[in-house]
């Protein structure tokens, strides 16, 4: 198909479907565009082009997803499979980011390793349901929901108490 932008015959109501991307007009039944593939909005000016890409992934991101603080979600083997997953929820809106697990002693420059995806809290629930369906983490892996303080505060409990009772057996068995 040819590009049609420069069409005199199309304007206002009956206009072609146009690019929001770059501009192109395409046959009225076209859903994608054919010059970059984006998806096809009806006629008029062209959408503001993002400046960058940090620009064009951060204008995916939607603002009810970005609340709270950040959770972990899931983990990958090395950071290519991280960024996938960064890179899927994205696709649905949700903002994400990596950090090297702990406990891996590879030097900060290799792209070895495992790393683990947070969210923010607000997003965790699409998130994990995003990746079961996706089949990059099975259904029962983890906790179905992210800590809590509560949760903090029951894991310093058990530690005191078991710390007392080790005390306990110990003045027991002198």
């Amino acid at each position: 198909m040819r590009n049609r932008s420069s069409s005199p015959e199309r304007s206002g109501s009956d206009a072609a479907p146009r690019c929001p991307f770059c501009g192109s007009e395409s046959a009225d039944d076209a859903r994608f565009c054919e010059r970059c593939g984006v998806p096809l909005v009806p006629g008029g000016e062209p959408a503001e082009a993002p400046r960058s890409e940090a620009h064009a992934r951060a204008r995916k991101i939607k603002p009810e997803l970005a609340r709270g603080e950040l959770v972990r979600v899931a983990g990958g083997r090395h950071q290519a499979e991280a960024e996938l997953i960064q890179n899927l929820l994205l696709e649905e809106g949700v903002p994400s980011m990596l950090r090297r697990s702990a406990g891996f002693d590879v030097p900060d420059f290799l792209a070895a390793g495992p790393r683990d995806v947070l969210v923010p809290r607000s997003g965790f629930e699409l998130a994990r349901g995003l990746l079961v369906e996706s089949a990059m983490l099975e259904e029962g892996a983890g906790a179905s929901s992210p800590p809590t303080p509560r949760h903090a505060l029951a894991l310093g409990a058990a530690i005191c108490a078991g710390g007392l009772l080790a005390a306990l057996v110990a003045w027991g068995l002198s």
